[in-house]
């Protein structure tokens, strides 16, 4: 563990553990400390700070106890000079009036280990400034046209343990995302554009977007020819962000069980029932990929896992955190996340992505008769008990008889019902990627980070 603050307050974690572990049949807590920094240059500031979202930036901790048939949670900023009697007294008062859900004590499996991920190359702040500068000075000199650029670097590190009467975990990680908010003017039209990449090598991602300059300097230009799009049903074919956008708004949220404790998705009905082609295949786990969201255990102390949500088109398992696994009678998955110390734990996608297939992406172009090539991510939206999806590209390169004609469209707009995106899902392509750079709500807050991806596929959809 690299946080000094947490090392000394695990040990009075352990205490605390100790001291209560004959009042509660059970106990648990959890800490973190999460550490974020941005890094910004454009042509008028360059700046160096503190990331300002309570997500990147904070430091809590959450005690969980069994007492009088169910659980109750008390967060506190921190564990020194920790009053024994005003706890059991909060925790009684937290206990009057309470609905009572018939649940068993949660499984503590014993296990102590501490888990590091590093990064490789770190770079220092003078040697990440000038990285940006020079990326910032290629846009503005590749085109006049680029009328504001801004150069960025994100960073975040996670402190946590997780202490209970039988199982001593602790965890280090970091993550980064490297990028640029372009903006170009014909001095008719104005055209924005946003950039990333993202790892846990700082060298390697600055790298990683380095490489890629040229072609988004390109179609960032490309846009300011971009029109609207004659709404029709058209053969796309979506590149990997497009896809994981697919994947996080079809069965993302719709998966998420402790949505079918409160039947608000239609998915608890589907479970082991075909809801998709059979060349699909889809998994979300911390432990599949490594990307933004991949930690060793999650904020109830379940170790990282890979979940196969949808095998050969069938749906065959659900995202679930202790308290929904426990009253579902299933296995906890490792997806308990809270947004902070703060907040309840809450199921939570992680890395969320369709598994590749056999197709050559060339082939999948070349069968494409009319339709278009959707890109970049925007945003997208799903209605987990009624299952339609909304999912936006910021834009889309036509296609015909297999051939890019040189049209753009942006945006682009796909909507649907799911099944019958899902179904329409007639070639993968055998090479896939994650992004790893998104943030996700629980409805409108509980934001946390979140990652998706996918392969080259071609589907048939609704596009507007």
């Amino acid at each position: 563990m690299e946080s000094t603050f947490l090392q000394k307050r695990m040990a009075m974690a352990e205490e605390i553990v100790e001291n209560l572990k004959d009042t509660y049949p059970y106990i648990s807590i959890f800490g973190r400390h999460a550490q974020g920094k941005q890094y910004m240059v454009n042509s008028r500031i360059s700046q160096v700070g503190e990331a300002n979202s309570l997500t990147q930036n904070e430091a809590g901790f959450v005690i969980k106890v069994f007492h009088d048939g169910h659980y109750s949670e008390v967060s506190l900023d921190d564990l020194d000079h920790f009053d024994y009697e005003a706890f059991k007294r909060h925790i009684e008062v937290k206990n009057m009036n309470q609905e009572i859900v018939d649940v068993d004590i949660l499984d503590d499996e014993p296990l102590v280990q501490d888990f590091v991920r590093k990064d490789e190359h770190p770079l220092s702040d003078e040697e990440i400034m000038a990285k940006l500068t020079e990326l910032k000075d290629y846009f503005v000199n590749y085109d006049k046209r680029f009328v504001d650029v801004s150069c960025l670097l994100m960073y975040r590190q996670i402190n946590s343990f997780f202490v209970s009467k039988k199982r001593k975990l602790s965890q280090y990680y970091n993550w980064l995302n490297c990028g640029a908010s372009l903006l170009v003017s014909d001095g008719d039209k104005l055209k924005d554009n946003f950039e990333l990449s993202g790892g846990n090598d700082t060298l390697k991602t600055i790298e990683d977007f380095m490489e890629r300059k040229e072609d988004i300097a390109k179609i960032t230009l490309k846009l300011l020819e971009a029109t609207a799009i004659e709404p029709g049903v058209y053969e796309v074919v979506t590149d990997p962000s497009i896809s994981g956008l697919i994947a996080h708004e079809a069965f993302g949220h719709g998966v998420e069980m402790d949505m079918f404790v409160k039947n608000r998705a239609k998915a608890k009905d589907y479970m082991g029932k075909k809801v998709a082609s059979d060349l699909v295949n889809m998994h979300d786990g911390a432990a599949a990929v490594l990307s933004a969201a991949s930690y060793f255990f999650d904020d109830d102390g379940v170790l990282a896992n890979d979940t196969t949500i949808i095998e050969n088109g069938i749906l065959v398992n659900g995202l679930s955190d202790v308290l929904t696994a426990l009253e579902l009678k299933r296995k906890p998955s490792g997806n308990s996340r809270r947004e902070s110390s703060r907040r309840k734990a809450y199921t939570r996608m992680t890395n969320t992505f369709f598994l590749p297939g056999k197709d050559k992406k060339e082939d999948i172009f070349k069968s494409i008769k009319h339709g278009y090539y959707l890109c970049n991510t925007n945003n997208g939206m799903e209605d987990p008990k009624n299952w339609q999806i909304q999912c936006t590209a910021q834009y889309g390169l036509e296609i015909k008889d297999g051939e890019f004609t040189g049209k753009i469209v942006s945006p682009v707009v796909m909507s649907g019902y799911v099944l019958d995106v899902l179904n329409s899902i007639s070639m993968v392509s055998d090479e896939y990627k994650i992004i790893g750079s998104g943030m996700c709500g629980k409805g409108h807050k509980e934001w946390v980070f979140v990652a998706d991806g996918g392969p080259y596929m071609k589907a048939k959809v609704k596009l507007g």
